[in-house]
């Protein structure tokens, strides 16, 4: 869908414009899409976003911190994500040996096959909604970088 159709207005300042707000609608879309999906595992974006930065380290565990550093959304309650992944069984917290002040975070197994099924479905979901070939994606997640070169 073009945007003008998806946001109904034809007026921009200028491409540059209009692009930046093709990208923050499509990200708003995919965002959507993939929330759905990850719905039907009981899970929200960022718990499969934890789920994911966890199994990455997997066996070692890592702090709520390292964890935080890592997300997506870097305004998102890391915390009360692990409360709500550990009532599901999906992650355990341990004391750190060397800072008994430190909790530590890990993936169990609970969690690494769900994180398996709905991994396998994400990527499903994006192989049909992103139809692209590798040279068109390589030039698109170069621009991108490009544009957050001033990131940080």
């Amino acid at each position: 869908m073009k945007l003008e159709q998806a946001i109904q207005s034809t007026k921009f300042k200028s491409e540059l414009q209009k692009a930046g707000l093709n990208i923050l609608y499509t990200a708003w879309w995919l965002k959507t899409v993939m929330s759905q999906e990850l719905k039907t595992f009981g899970l929200t974006h960022e718990q499969y976003n934890v789920l994911r930065i966890l199994n990455g380290k997997y066996p070692t565990p890592m702090c709520v911190r390292d964890i935080a550093c890592r997300m997506i959304e870097k305004n998102s309650n890391v915390p009360r994500i692990i409360d709500r992944l550990e009532l599901k069984l999906l992650v355990a917290r341990s004391t750190s040996a060397t800072d008994k002040r430190e909790t530590l975070i890990a993936i169990t197994q609970n969690g690494q096959n769900l994180l398996a099924a709905s991994t396998q479905s994400v990527d499903q979901l994006f192989e049909q909604l992103i139809q692209m070939n590798q040279q068109d994606a390589t030039v698109l997640n170069n621009l991108l970088e490009q544009i957050r070169d001033k990131e940080g």
